[in-house]
């Protein structure tokens, strides 16, 4: 069962997303990219990834100018879920801004191309 305070944690960065972050998630919701399924603010044990790609295995965190000082959290935090089976990619703000198509081919990449055609309207979980 997840925390309780970790839930309400991620449901809270949900509300308070940076430009950044909306940016991406305007490309990443609704199975735009390849047809996988991103959620946005995910808890993984103590830690709430930006966006997950939860069948894939695949996260995606968008950093500010703060993670310059934070780089060992960073690291362990970036250990922490690849002990956990998932990969990680890392963006900069400012690069998701700017070159948004950058960062979707390198997220495209990562994840290939779709195992089978995305679910037709309708069809999915229901989340």
């Amino acid at each position: 069962m997840r925390d309780r305070r970790t839930q309400a944690n991620a449901a809270s960065l949900r509300k308070q997303m940076t430009d950044a972050e909306h940016r991406l998630w305007y490309h990443l919701r609704k199975r735009q990219l390849n047809g996988y399924r991103f959620r946005r603010q995910y808890p993984v044990g103590p830690f709430i990834a930006d966006f997950a790609c939860i069948d894939e295995g695949l996260i995606v965190e968008v950093d500010g100018g703060q993670h310059n000082e934070q780089r060992a959290a960073d690291e362990t935090r970036t250990r922490f879920l690849e002990n956990r089976g998932f990969r990680v990619l890392r963006f900069w703000n400012n690069h998701v801004l700017k070159q948004t198509e950058v960062c979707l081919g390198v997220i495209a990449e990562a994840l290939g191309p779709h195992p089978g055609p995305p679910p037709q309207a309708g069809e999915g979980d229901k989340h």
